[in-house]
């Protein structure tokens, strides 16, 4: 997964980024850190482990983007479609047929930040 979008603004506060790492992962310091501290406390029993990495790395991309809350638009692995995203489903195959999917796992890490 890559993103290739440099975000201006942190996808969890809204705040105007200003250094290069923070435009490229879309989260600023501290909430960067909240969301490494989520990674850690978040229920993802449901999720196997490859799941859970994809999930960590779709949000260290800046991947998946808040719509309104606890609603998110999510980047394919390949890069070439969106999914919308929720803690409840998913749009992409897996989440179609009522599977988790790691764009799910990403959601609940992030909602638990």
């Amino acid at each position: 997964m890559s993103a290739t979008t440099e975000h201006t603004n942190c996808l969890r506060c809204g705040r105007t980024l200003t250094s290069t790492t923070s435009r490229t992962t879309g989260y600023g310091p501290t909430c960067r850190a909240k969301v490494r501290n989520a990674q850690r406390t978040a229920d993802l029993t449901d999720y196997k482990p490859a799941q859970i990495d994809s999930a960590r790395e779709l949000i260290e991309d800046g991947a998946i983007i808040p719509l309104r809350p606890r609603i998110y638009r999510a980047v394919s692995s390949d890069g070439t479609e969106t999914y919308l995203t929720a803690r409840q489903g998913c749009t992409c195959p897996a989440g179609i047929k009522g599977r988790n999917c790691y764009h799910r796992a990403a959601v609940a890490i992030l909602t638990a930040a």
